[in-house]
């Protein structure tokens, strides 16, 4: 197992920090704010760093990490992505102003990609069961895509000038970050692969975490003139 001043668990902490210190930076950036449509904006964010907090505190501490035949899985990270990027996905679907049927099939996609990527991770057959979970979890992130690029895209396209752009800039955020993920993954110990080890994949994975949420969070709440925009349209339409 891991010991208490491993590299990962300096990681793991400095994770921590950077989670919580977002948390209350988009408490502080939310504070007095009045308009409902905005202040959905600010508590799925909050929640959104808030709960990878919790995450990383746990993998530092020791309680979100397990062996399985051999290998250091850090269960507690799986459990922050099934909340964590369904949020994410929430919070550019209302920015896009997309419909129900379509926030569904998004989160729907993300919480099956997150799921099949666990069971990679749990798999106790060998590494071809592995690589194979893998495939499966790779298989719904493509479709999510498709559904990113194709559909809430053009949702999004019917906003203003300020909003589409903002949704631009998020959506390739995520599209980008995102597709680290199953790299790291797969060059990583969790496939068997290890074409880097435990250290650099638990750093590589706490930079795209800290950039996909506390990055992705400073980007739309700093946009107010974006915010205003959305809470009009949205005024608008009641």
């Amino acid at each position: 197992m891991v010991q208490p001043t491993s590299p990962q668990d300096l990681i793991l902490w400095i994770g921590t920090l950077g989670m919580a210190l977002g948390t209350l930076a988009f408490i502080a950036m939310g504070w007095g704010e009045t308009d409902e449509q905005k202040q959905e904006f600010y508590i799925i964010t909050i929640f959104i760093t808030a709960i990878a907090a919790v995450s990383y505190f746990s993998m530092a501490s020791g309680y979100g990490l397990i062996e399985v035949e051999g290998l250091e899985i850090y269960w507690a990270r799986y459990a922050d992505w099934l909340f964590t990027t369904p949020l994410l996905l929430l919070d550019l679907a209302l920015l896009a102003g997309a419909d129900r049927n379509t926030i569904a099939t998004l989160i729907g996609l993300d919480v099956a990609m997150i799921v099949t990527g666990l069971a990679g991770a749990l798999a106790t057959e060998g590494a071809a069961y592995r690589i194979a979970w893998w495939g499966i979890s790779c298989g719904f992130f493509i479709a999510l895509l498709y559904f990113l690029v194709s559909t809430l895209s053009q949702q999004a396209a019917k906003q203003s000038g300020d909003v589409a752009a903002t949704f631009s800039t998020l959506r390739n955020l995520v599209i980008v970050l995102w597709t680290a993920y199953p790299i790291v993954w797969i060059i990583g110990t969790e496939s068997t692969l290890e074409y880097v080890g435990l250290t650099t994949e638990t750093a590589l994975f706490a930079v795209l975490d800290l950039a996909a949420k506390v990055g992705f969070g400073f980007i739309l709440l700093r946009s107010r003139n974006v915010l205003d925009a959305v809470s009009g349209s949205a005024a608008a339409a009641d």
